[in-house]
């Protein structure tokens, strides 16, 4: 780029940082970025939910920034890096007079946008998906070592970015299958694993907690049309907004004649089709396809510098979405704006406002990982979630951020007006959430949820269950102080009630009887024991899908912990 030409190029760059930083600075947190922030407080080479890409961002830009800026300023750069490496990847001689027409391009896609100032881990993943394709146009102009290298530390970024990203590298290999026959390529792979081998440890000492939640735990629910399928083509539509017949159109419709172009297309390809097949079995959100706007830039500015007619189309449906775009964005700063409340809107009141009743008391709030973080995040006071029987796990479950707070006095959180469990059939104070939403507050002293406790079923037959207990503490426990139960799950593991045991004893194949009062005994630290229940068969349900067992502190929910498992393998004579 020569003079003036540069000059506009730079100019937008900047135009587009300083409205990003602005956006990132008067918007408030949504939930994901607070839970995200709250892995970074604790750095480690995996979380419950992610890689660890994410965390490291929001980590390093708190070194320079405090607020919300700390936590976004690093993905307002790696967004500007983005569409750097996406200009540069574009090898158009006369591309320069198409500046205006490539930022309206890159601007007018939704979610592209709003990744230039959320830091969520799809951030990282654009970032390092432009700087794969830029990579991958040296490589296959000229492959080499020191390419191969750098390929695979990029591959290893992606993945530390988002699980997703291996879509992009099997599509990367779909449309370049003769890559299966380059010693570069191998090197590479060589070198991604190398470098995502602390992932893979970090996995396998923690259970491939994170694999099984995902694949096999996941709460489903039945298919539906509406909300499965054709959201899928909604979703599709979502992403590039009015643009959407001109691009796909125009896609589908190019010549893939050169690696680069297979490579991009291989990558669209792979993952539209992996998500339309999983729309068959779940509901598919917008951000998880958000990667094929990289290659979509790519291809689609390289047509429209030689398509005058695909140009004025997307000119005119771009800046459409722009228009609507800035509204929506200045709606996230000032709430008044919009007709609805965003998750973005009402944080700091609504944090505030819990802190005017706590003080600096520890606040525990029962089944979300949102509401914790964000409240930690705006008032700077300790808060953890406490997941039961009818939740999802998530960081709180692994992190063991729980010992800080067994045996102190916390505010303890939730929608239940009822006090169940907690012993008290009256709040103690309630406060409103951004939406009205009604929330309920207890005092408890000497807060002991117990929620590692570990049960591992070891056979269900007839009306036994038995099972062996762990406890993963430092410190004694009195069996006498836990409550045991057997939670049943419908086919899409969802919950659906609970029974609670009435009679316990510790196992023993031996004939002999069994003292009663051997539930007096006293589980030492690490020590494992063996538990037999004893259920109503009249009571058991074999409509239900799946069952596992549960377990807490009298006076507490049942918790999250064990495996859930078919109902079929309960054995019945």
């Amino acid at each position: 780029m020569k003079g003036n030409k540069q000059k506009l190029f730079w100019g937008i760059m900047v135009f587009i940082g300083l409205a990003n930083t602005l956006q990132a600075v008067f918007t408030e947190l949504i939930y994901d970025e607070a839970y995200y922030w709250y892995f970074s407080k604790q750095l480690d080479w995996g979380y419950f939910d992610h890689p660890p890409m994410v965390a490291a961002m929001i980590a390093l830009g708190q070194l320079f920034f405090k607020g919300t800026l700390g936590v976004r300023i690093i993905g307002v750069l790696s967004s500007l890096g983005a569409y750097l490496l996406i200009w540069n990847t574009v090898s158009k001689p006369h591309k320069d007079n198409h500046i205006g027409s490539f930022f309206v391009l890159v601007c007018s896609m939704t979610l592209l946008n709003a990744y230039g100032f959320f830091t969520l881990p799809d951030t990282p993943l654009l970032f390092f998906t432009a700087l794969l394709f830029y990579l991958l146009k040296n490589f296959f102009e000229k492959p080499n070592w020191a390419l191969s290298v750098s390929l695979g530390l990029v591959m290893a970024a992606l993945m530390y970015s988002k699980y997703h990203a291996v879509l992009v590298i099997i599509g990367v290999i779909v449309g370049v299958p003769s890559l299966l026959k380059n010693k570069y390529a191998w090197g590479a792979v060589g070198v991604s694993l190398l470098a995502y081998s602390p992932h893979l440890l970090w996995l396998y000492s923690n259970d491939f907690v994170s694999v099984a939640y995902h694949l096999f735990e996941r709460p489903n629910r039945a298919y539906d049309f509406f909300d499965f399928g054709l959201g899928y083509f909604i979703n599709l539509m979502a992403l590039f907004g009015f643009c959407f017949p001109f691009i796909y159109k125009a896609l589908f419709g190019l010549s893939k004649d050169t690696a680069l172009k297979k490579s991009l297309f291989g990558v669209i390809v792979t993952v539209l089709v992996f998500f339309f097949i999983s729309s068959f079995n779940r509901r598919i959100q917008t951000q998880w396809m958000v990667v094929i706007c990289i290659p979509t830039v790519l291809l689609i500015f390289d047509a429209l510098t030689q398509n005058p007619k695909l140009k004025k189309q997307l000119w005119v449906s771009g800046w459409i979405n722009i228009g609507l775009i800035v509204f929506l964005r200045i709606g996230l700063m000032y709430e008044p704006l919009l007709p609805i409340s965003y998750e973005a809107h009402g944080n700091k009141a609504w944090t505030a406002a819990l802190k005017e009743k706590v003080g600096d008391q520890i606040v525990v709030f029962e089944n979300s990982y949102r509401n914790a973080p964000m409240y930690a995040f705006y008032t700077g006071n300790k808060a953890y979630s406490l997941n039961t029987i009818n939740y999802r796990q998530n960081q709180y479950n692994i992190d063991g951020s729980e010992n800080e707070l067994i045996g102190e006095n916390v505010a303890y959180i939730s929608k239940d007006s009822t006090g169940a469990y907690t012993g008290k059939s009256t709040a103690d104070f309630s406060f409103e959430k951004a939406k009205g939403v009604p929330y309920y507050g207890r005092w408890i002293s000497s807060f002991k949820p117990y929620n590692q406790l570990k049960t591992e079923l070891v056979q269900a037959k007839d009306s036994s269950l038995v099972f062996e207990l762990q406890n993963p503490y430092s410190f004694q426990i009195s069996i006498e102080e836990l409550r045991f139960g057997v939670a049943f799950l419908n086919e899409y593991k969802q919950f659906q009630h609970l029974s609670e045991f009435d009679s316990i004893r510790v196992f023993s194949k031996k004939p002999s009887p069994i003292n009663p009062d051997n539930l007096n005994r006293i589980l030492m630290p690490g020590e494992k024991i063996t538990l037999e229940a004893k259920y109503l068969l009249k009571d058991l349900d074999l409509t239900m899908g799946y069952f596992k067992l549960s377990c807490s502190a009298h006076s507490m929910p049942f918790l999250l912990g064990a495996k859930s498992h078919k109902i079929a393998t309960w054995k019945l004579n």
